[in-house]
């Protein structure tokens, strides 16, 4: 079984991905635009019988790591709202996790900087500027 993040944009998805690119390294797998959907769309089916622009990403796949995060504009509207959860990116060295942290923060909002703790040599979490909350750690070695 896999697990997957799905993450929603709201209209913004290719912007963050190209952010993702930069920041982190993202590796784009797979984009389609709405426009590019081999099946007729029904008219009307955005949040409130709107249209769907055809520039919108309608699905997204890229690489961060060895992970995968799907994503895409969805069908709504305003600002996404991504509550509840974080992602967890695990650096090889605390130079790597200062420079994911301070990438990451770059627009965003710091929750906790970055710093040793009692189970990692850094540690910090961020909402990037999309409101995407992060957790960037480089553990301490298990004993």
């Amino acid at each position: 079984m896999l697990v997957q993040s799905y993450l929603f944009f709201n209209g913004r998805c290719e912007e963050a991905i190209n952010f993702y690119r930069k920041a982190l390294g993202a590796e784009v797998k797979m984009m389609m635009r709405f426009k590019e959907n081999p099946e007729p769309m029904t008219e009307g089916c955005g949040p409130g019988g709107a249209a769907i622009p055809g520039d919108n990403i309608m699905h997204a796949c890229f690489r961060i790591g060895e992970s995968e995060v799907m994503a895409s504009d969805g069908m709504g509207t305003g600002q996404p709202e991504f509550k509840g959860f974080s992602l967890s990116l695990t650096a090889a060295s605390d130079a790597e996790a200062n420079r994911l942290f301070n990438a990451l923060a770059d627009g965003g909002k710091v929750e906790m900087p970055i710093m040793k703790t009692f189970y990692a040599s850094s540690f910090g979490m961020v909402v990037d500027r999309f409101g995407v909350s992060w957790m960037v750690i480089k553990p301490l070695p298990m004993p």
